[in-house]
């Protein structure tokens, strides 16, 4: 059996990553786009500093995961050739799709993957801002593909290309792509409504690298001129401190389940029911906010 030894390329992108800063920040000054804010863009640095520094706890965690499922239950032995790479690009964009989209419908998940949207700003810095904790249990949406028979080496590859594809589309300084692009591919475009507070773009275009899974399973939204997309949560949490960011919505979270008079029913679904869900039915969740936009603006059109 095939042992490869794929290098950690996310360590090696780190200059990429910098340099790509420093030429947004010179665009968008020149272009008078004031996106970028000092403490905001240091708060994200610290977070990505800190999701590639407990990835080396994490990611041993995923691989004795993912090395147990691909030694004792697969169901095939894929081979590492060129065309497995391509069968890998689009099993990894499925898993990632149905992760990211999860993220935002299940609680449990969206107390880590907050932290990426904890911005009110868009720009590069925005793509580093990665949890601290969804490493450690967001693999469970890629433990169908050691079933498979995907070598482990070459799933972790794959993860990290589709992060990397994911950074450069953190920007206000690409407008829109040409269209055949647009169509297939996520973009800036894309994904500046995926990170938009309006109620018409929550929960919208969860894609990784392919937009194509939105358009199949509902979720796609473009981005409309007339409204421009607002960056941040629903309720902003307001700091700059990475500890603050990274656990803030951990302990609203576990308040919500475990504090007051409820049933053990209810409790539970505090952690499984979407963002904004509440037991007594006052909760509004996203899809009730976007509802209620697209009714009141329906009878404005008309």
């Amino acid at each position: 059996m095939q042992d490869p030894n794929f290098p950690n390329i996310i360590l090696f992108a780190i200059p990429f990553f910098i340099a790509s800063m420093l030429l947004e920040l010179y665009v968008t000054i020149k272009q008078d786009i004031k996106t970028y804010e000092t403490k905001d863009a240091f708060s994200s640095i610290a977070m990505g500093l800190g999701n590639v520094f407990l990835g080396f706890f994490s990611k041993a965690i995923v691989l004795v995961a993912f090395f147990f499922i691909y030694e004792n239950f697969r169901l095939f032995t894929i081979p590492i050739v060129w065309w497995s790479f391509i069968l890998i690009f689009f099993a990894d964009d499925l898993a990632y799709y149905w992760f990211h989209r999860i993220s935002h419908e299940c609680r449990l998940f969206w107390a880590s993957h907050v932290v990426h949207h904890s911005s009110q700003h868009y720009n590069l810095s925005t793509a580093l801002r990665q949890t601290w904790s969804g490493g450690f249990y967001s693999f469970v949406f890629w433990l169908w593909l050691p079933l498979l028979g995907f070598h482990p080496g070459m799933i972790l590859l794959q993860m990290s290309i589709s992060l990397l594809y994911q950074f450069w589309i953190h920007t206000e300084t690409i407008n829109k792509l040409p269209r055949w692009f647009e169509a297939v591919f996520n973009t800036p475009s894309h994904h500046r409504v995926h990170h938009g507070k309006n109620p018409l773009y929550l929960d919208r275009n969860h894609a990784g690298i392919l937009i194509i899974w939105d358009k199949l399973f509902g979720t796609f939204q473009p981005e409309l001129e007339d409204e421009k997309v607002v960056y941040g949560l629903v309720k902003n949490i307001h700091t700059y401190n990475p500890i603050k960011i990274a656990f803030v919505e951990w302990i609203h979270m576990f308040k919500d389940a475990f504090s007051g008079r409820k049933s053990l029913k209810n409790r539970i679904l505090y952690l499984l029911k979407p963002p904004g869900w509440k037991h007594d039915g006052t909760g509004k969740i996203s899809e009730d906010l976007r509802n209620e936009w697209l009714t009141k603006h329906t009878k404005h059109d008309v």
